[in-house]
């Protein structure tokens, strides 16, 4: 049996192995990106643009008052805890060029989450917007970083926009009192000039990143990214992307990025950010992705190219006129992955826009990608695509691997894997099999061309009569009935099966029942994968990146309670 099919489904010129990173550090990579593309505009927000030479100095005026004036030193921790703002990139590279390690906090946190990571990673330095900083206050002194610093949301802009901007949101009572005490201002921060530019000599397997899991499945983890993990990672998916025999490809310095994805995810961070910094990009970040109106009026105004996103995001803008009146011609990628595409979605996606959805695979411990599709698929395939150059991937443990057509847990080798969860060593042992393969939980098969397919995740997994049941494709049935606007399918205990499907759906028709819903399910699925309970509900439970937090929809359902 050939151990890795895929490679035949590669296209010529497309290497089999890892590229070999030319960059011992991300700082290296950011400063070639930034002196080649110097006069580019790099990254735009809030109608406010960036060239990639302004990029780099504000990040090494920002890297020196860590060093210098903060007394900062390589391995320290410092947390970023902001939105999709111009902040964000100037912060992120100047804290990795000071050699810090960065742990990127979800700014929607709420106190008892932020006290969680701040506790494990014990940082010496936050990052946090104004907005948010009551929530830090409201969070045990003892675990308040020693240094706080604040950001308004306009503090990039120019004057006097930044003014109206900032004023603007104070008044509206988006900012909320608190009181925390030896606090920095950014905007102060990075209007200095003159300090002596920072050099620490970082090497490939420093820690870059302490990136945590979103916890969906217990308390979340540190994942240990080193500088490497995120540089190959960043090669594979560039030479991918770039490759020039696919039909379609990207070109270096003419991409225009749409990022609504939130940058402290670790899908746009690597995917949008990174490879996008890497590729020259001009990198639109969309801070409200929940504006719909807001983020249209501005796909109207700019000729993208390439747009990253969840299903759900897709599914709400094509939900909208707006939207579907736009100018796709420039349309090259659409990009998805950090849950699974409903096909319904795709199809209506591609039939909007012209451009078929390439869909991915990936984990915050691969630094994420995995696998992707090919660039010139003609319409979505249900697939997560091919393993990436120098990626292995099985189908089992390492005491039975699976041939093609089985099921079983996908397990992955390679250079973007990472180096293990933060003082978490059995949990990281766990994790990995005896010969070093991470098992990611999810259970998929494999096609005789080396394509993947996520069937269900391990832990989701409904076992009815003995018989496995994958939610994706309870779901995947009831998302194509015309009634439907989304639904999520759990497992909950039933005295004669064991376990029984129970689904939770949110209507798009108001006047959709039941019965519709059990008749549509006893024409395309068999009687032990329909649902034996329904409940109709206002909106599903997901995380930041639009991810439908099954185990909250489960803790719902109380024993004898369905």
């Amino acid at each position: 049996m050939n151990p890795k099919p895929w490679l035949d489904s590669y296209p010529p010129g497309l290497p089999p192995q890892a590229p070999v990173p030319r960059h011992r550090s991300l700082v290296a990579l950011h400063q070639e990106c930034c002196r080649r593309y110097a006069a580019l505009p790099a990254l735009e927000n809030l109608g406010t643009s960036l060239s990639y030479r302004e990029w780099e100095g504000l990040s090494s005026r920002f890297a020196a008052f860590l060093h210098h004036e903060l007394g900062l030193v390589k391995g320290q921790r410092l947390a970023i805890m902001l939105p999709n703002l111009l902040q964000y990139p100037v912060v992120l590279m100047g804290a990795l060029r000071a050699g810090l390690i960065v742990v990127n906090i979800n700014p929607l946190f709420t106190p008892r989450e932020l006290a969680h990571e701040l506790s494990d990673s014990n940082p010496a330095a936050i990052v946090i917007l104004e907005n948010f900083a009551h929530v830090l206050e409201q969070t045990a002194t003892n675990l308040w970083p020693n240094h706080i610093i604040t950001t308004q949301v306009g503090d990039l802009l120019p004057a006097p926009k930044r003014n109206l901007v900032n004023g603007w949101l104070k008044l509206r009572g988006q900012v909320p009192r608190f009181d925390l005490p030896n606090t920095f201002d950014l905007y102060r921060v990075l209007r200095r000039t003159g300090e002596t530019p920072v050099k620490v000599d970082l090497s490939p397997n420093d820690l870059a990143f302490l990136q945590y899991t979103g916890g969906t499945t217990g308390i979340p983890k540190g994942v240990m990214l080193s500088h490497a993990n995120l540089l190959v990672n960043i090669e594979q998916t560039r030479s991918w992307l770039t490759c020039e025999n696919w039909q379609r490809h990207l070109d270096c310095g003419l991409e225009v990025l749409v990022t609504a994805l939130p940058l402290y995810h670790i899908f746009a961070l690597t995917a949008n950010l990174c490879v996008g910094m890497a590729l020259g990009m001009q990198n639109h970040l969309i801070t409200d992705p929940r504006n719909l109106k807001r983020m249209i009026g501005l796909l109207r105004k700019v000729p993208f190219t390439c747009i990253t996103g969840v299903n759900t995001l897709f599914d709400h803008l094509l939900r909208q006129r707006d939207f579907r009146h736009l100018d796709f011609s420039q349309l090259k990628l659409t990009l998805s992955g950090g849950m699974p595409m409903h096909r319904s979605v795709a199809e209506r996606w591609q039939e909007t826009t012209g451009c078929p959805v390439i869909e991915g695979y990936g984990l915050t411990e691969t630094s994420p990608v995995v696998t992707l599709n090919p660039l010139d698929i003609e319409s979505f395939t249900g697939s997560i695509g091919l393993p990436l150059p120098g990626t292995d991937c099985r189908i089992g443990d390492e005491n039975k691997w699976m041939g093609p057509g089985e099921t079983g847990e996908l397990c992955v080798k390679g250079p973007q894997v990472m180096q293990g969860y933060w003082n978490r060593p059995e949990e990281t042992g766990r994790t990995f099999t005896a010969d070093g393969w991470l098992k990611t939980g999810d259970i998929a098969t494999m096609d005789t061309k080396g394509f993947f397919y996520i069937v269900g995740r391990k832990k989701d997994m409904i076992l009815v009569s003995g018989f496995n049941v994958y939610p994706n494709e309870i779901e995947e049935v009831i998302n194509a009935h015309p009634g439907v606007a989304e639904c999520a399918a759990v497992g909950v205990a039933d005295e004669r099966t064991g376990e029984a499907v129970k689904v939770f759906v949110v209507r798009k028709d108001p006047n959709l029942r039941e019965t519709e819903i059990q008749a549509w399910c006893r024409a395309n699925l068999t009687s032990y994968k329909r649902p034996h309970y329904i409940e109709f509900i206002d909106t599903l439970p997901k995380s930041a990146v639009g991810k439908i937090l099954r185990r909250q929809l489960r803790d719902r359902c109380r024993p004898g309670q369905p």
